[in-house]
């Protein structure tokens, strides 16, 4: 599976109400760690089947980041049935990210 950019419009559908467990990126274009994690979540995408991958640009989308009250990015979020199970501010290596899950 691919990483799926969220917007507003999509959040509740594609994150809120999945089935799996989702793993979330905060992120801007302008964001120096924000651009080493990408690669790394594509690869994650790539690699499982029983998660979903998203990706919200804070910039674009400052509700979504209101809400969660994002205050640095990248902010990686694991939500499952709804609930935050895990939050971590910061760029990570694959394997961390993969221990979140």
């Amino acid at each position: 599976m691919s990483v799926l950019h969220i917007t507003k419009d999509t959040f509740e559908k594609e994150v809120m109400a999945s089935t799996v467990p989702v793993l979330v990126d905060f992120w801007a274009t302008w964001c120096g760690p924000c651009r080493m994690v990408g690669p790394i979540l594509d690869e994650i995408a790539a690699e499982r089947s029983d998660i979903k991958v998203c990706k919200i640009n804070v910039d674009e989308e400052p509700e979504l980041a209101a809400r969660f009250q994002i205050m640095t990015i990248p902010t990686l979020m694991v939500i499952k049935n709804g609930a935050i199970v895990h939050q971590s501010a910061g760029a990570r290596p694959k394997q961390q990210i993969l221990d979140l899950l």
